[in-house]
């Protein structure tokens, strides 16, 4: 199934809209938001809609327009 900007969704990403195509299929999951946004392999808290999801839990969780997305990374510094 070939995807297109009609599918795309419009997310909440840390306060700020953000919208997504999903690339090869109909559902586009949190995992795929997270590489999507470059944070690679960096350690970080995510919640949906105020709900914490595991790191094992992201690929399963498909996001849908509107949702409201916390993306959470360590800091150094003080």
């Amino acid at each position: 199934m070939q995807t297109t900007e009609q599918d795309a969704i419009t997310l909440e990403v840390n306060g700020a809209p953000t919208t997504v195509v999903p690339t090869a299929h109909a559902d586009y999951s949190l995992a795929e938001l997270i590489a999507h946004l470059d944070y690679g392999n960096a350690k970080c808290a995510t919640a949906v809609n105020g709900d914490f999801v595991s790191a094992a839990a992201r690929q399963s969780t498909n996001l849908k327009d509107g949702d409201k997305v916390e993306i959470v990374t360590a800091r150094q510094g003080g």
